[in-house]
């Protein structure tokens, strides 16, 4: 209402403004047309990698045809599904200009014998995929050349304009695949590897140590500095490197979740459902007129239904009601229609006819009664199906092969089921008219068939508004960040965190889909309060934009929070360092050491370099590393780990016995190293490429 009364109060004004800006427009148009070659390349732009740009007209086809292979996977798409689409698209982008540019430096090419290689002899996947006989599962060549040789000749272009782009990708992939092959070839291993290996795997050390937990400092003797801080970030610099830019912001939700009255309202509206459900005598269509989820009434076999409900619909009798119940945000009530024991699965074949074409259902239904009589008089089913049949399953005489419930539409799958083997029947669908025969049935188990109607427990527009004018009236109070601090503290309200997040994160912790809520974080300055109210999911949102952190080196403040424990821990380590020299100073033992710190000395046996563990503490690589450069029986400098302070003593070393085969050493590492080329090969090139990601503008 408040938006109609404001378009209405002000109609004039935006109609004079909405001419105003056309005139601007046409005046404008030439001198903006010049122009428009630069301005529009800079506004259709995804990206760029290694200088070469990437239209989103292209970008977005490739995000179109992987949404479409990934819709035929999942069913649909959320907005955590269709981000994920295109970061993947980008990757795959991204990764395909930096290779191309590569080969091309060496010189990589592809004959014309070996891509008539890849297309006909010995496919490529991409090849086989188009060009596999359904019937056989085998790679149909014949068809494959055929189709090329078609292309030449197509009047459209379309098809040649195919088999060029397929070409292109084939000869891409050959060449990247020998690109990542030279590299390959170029890793190698000597002897003095192998060895080396060989040995941090099995050279056993077995020594003594007196440690004391960083955790055992309390916290009154801690006291973090401002040079603390400095002098850690300044040695770990390299580890603050900001990949992209990240954002961070503040926002309070206005629940608009389902009130106690609108719980109410849906458990009295289910209560009268389940009276009408009790004695309807059309239930299908009682389930289509008040059900939310409008589901088509099938058998199912026990496990297919719900829990609730598949315990107790096997043993109850035809008629029998369950419910109301609550189940995945619903109220629901379910009634038995039929119990009944069925085949497993059919084997079953038919004859698909059209009614578009043969003249109308009546048509088509008569045509279908003919071509039954026939086969009942002798005629051949595989035949007249191959010669009348509408659908792929014609060039196999119809067959359907042997199939369970849930592959096929309800009508179809009711006839098939029901009825007998060796049966001949007509059905029609929403695909046609079929002249169906079974050919046998497999196995037998009870299978019910179950009504019901669900009520999504949602929100009414009373709680709805309510919310949102909570949400409009706190807006209506703050315009930057310190007045947003303020009114939240004294409405009491909530204050939640993003935190880091990318410019084409799609979701938080709790709000699912926050893209719209992302993409204005990113349009926005820091310290401003969103101009609008976001919906997301069952909350409105209200949110202010906190902190900018660069793409590149992240500053002292920017780590500063993220840092804390790790600096803790050096504090921790400086203290627990000047108690275990006290300790240390004239001791001749760990035993001596341990006496004044008041701790025990602990054995060890039988570790290994290549895992630095120390039973019962943790992974402490530096101590590890440490001790097999050491000499037996002395006592060792104080060690900073990552747990805590130790002093160990080496007791002994058990060398093991020589390599006598050291060739599989080598073979082995190789192919551990090799296993790795790809992802470390396109790491390398892809840092070294200077890649400008504009995503954000567009999705």
């Amino acid at each position: 209402m408040g938006i109609m009364g404001f378009l209405r109060n002000r109609a004039g004004v935006i109609i004079v403004v909405a001419i105003g800006i056309a005139i601007v427009a046409f005046l404008l148009s030439d001198a903006i047309r010049s122009g428009q070659g630069f301005i529009a390349d800079s506004q259709s732009e995804v990206g760029k990698v290694a200088g070469e740009a990437i239209s989103y007209k292209d970008f977005n086809e490739k995000v179109e045809q992987n949404s479409q292979q990934f819709k035929a996977q999942m069913g649909s798409l959320n907005g955590q599904m269709m981000s994920y689409v295109v970061e993947n698209t980008w990757n795959q982008t991204v990764s395909g200009i930096i290779l191309k540019q590569q080969t091309a430096k060496l010189g990589l090419t592809v004959g014309q014998a070996e891509l008539f290689d890849l297309l006909f002899d010995n496919p490529s996947d991409q090849v086989k995929q188009i060009f596999t006989n359904q019937q056989t599962g085998q790679f149909d060549r014949a068809t494959a050349i055929n189709s090329r040789k078609s292309a030449d000749t197509d009047p459209s272009g379309q098809m040649k304009a195919q088999w060029v782009a397929l070409e292109d990708n084939v000869q891409q992939q050959r060449i990247n695949e020998k690109y990542i092959n030279l590299v390959k070839n170029g890793v190698y291993v000597n002897s003095l590897d192998a060895k080396d290996d060989y040995t941090n795997r099995n050279k056993l050390v077995n020594f003594d140590y007196v440690f004391t937990d960083y955790g055992a400092v309390p916290d009154a003797e801690v006291k973090i500095t401002d040079t603390d801080y400095k002098d850690y970030y300044e040695k770990n610099k390299y580890k603050f490197k900001n990949a992209t830019e990240t954002r961070s912001f503040e926002y309070v939700a206005f629940d608009a979740a389902p009130s106690k009255q609108d719980t109410l309202d849906t458990k009295m509206k289910m209560s009268k459902i389940t009276d009408g459900l009790r004695t309807s005598t059309n239930d299908s269509l009682f389930v289509a007129i008040n059900a939310d989820t409008k589901a088509p009434l099938v058998y199912q076999k026990k496990g297919q239904l719900e829990p609730a409900l598949d315990s107790v619909m096997f043993s109850a009798g035809n008629g029998f009601i369950y419910g109301p119940y609550f189940s995945n945000g619903a109220y629901k009530v379910a009634k038995l229609i039929d119990a009944r024991v069925s085949p497993d699965s059919v084997k079953a074949r038919h004859i698909l006819l059209n009614p578009a074409t043969e003249g109308g259902a009546d048509k088509a239904l008569a045509k279908a009664d003919s071509l039954k009589k026939l086969i009942q008089g002798g005629a051949d089913f595989a035949k007249l199906a191959a010669q009348y049949g509408t659908d792929g399953s014609k060039d196999k005489g119809g067959d359907l092969g042997t199939f369970g419930r849930g592959a096929m539409i309800p009508q179809f799958e009711d006839a098939v089921f029901n009825g007998s083997t060796g049966q001949l029947m007509i059905v029609s669908t929403q695909f046609g008219v079929h002249l169906i025969n079974i050919q046998s049935q497999i196995g037998s188990s009870k299978v019910v068939k179950v009504a019901i109607v669900d009520k999504a427990l949602a929100p009414s527009s009373s709680t709805e508004q309510v919310a949102y004018q909570k949400a409009q009236s706190f807006l209506s109070t703050v315009s930057n960040a310190t007045q947003f601090n303020e009114n939240a503290q004294k409405e009491k309200l909530n204050k939640l965190v993003g935190e880091d997040v990318g410019p084409l994160q799609s979701s938080l912790p709790g709000l699912e889909d926050a893209r719209n809520l992302i993409r204005w974080v990113y349009k926005t300055d820091e310290g401003k309060v969103s101009d609008e109210i976001f919906d997301i999911g069952d909350k409105y949102i209200v949110a202010v934009l906190t902190k900018v952190k660069p793409e590149g080196t992240l500053s002292l403040e920017d780590v500063k929070k993220q840092i804390e424990p790790e600096v803790k821990k050096a504090v921790q380590a400086k203290v627990l360092k000047e108690k275990f020299e006290k300790a240390t100073a004239g001791a001749s033992s760990l035993t001596q050491i341990a006496q004044k710190l008041g701790t025990s000395v602990v054995p060890v046996e039988n570790v290994v370099f290549a895992n630095p563990v120390i039973p019962g503490v943790a992974q402490e690589n530096k101590v590890i590393g440490s001790i097999f450069g050491s000499q037996p029986n002395k006592l060792s400098k104080i060690v900073e780990g990552d747990r805590g302070v130790y002093v160990y003593t080496v007791k002994s070393f058990t060398n093991p016995p020589a390599l006598s085969n050291v060739l599989k050493v080598k073979e082995q590492l190789e192919q551990s190293i090799s296993q790795q080329v790809d992802a470390a090969v396109f790491e390398v090139l892809r840092k070294k490429a200077n890649i400008k990601d504009d995503r954000a503008k567009f999705y």
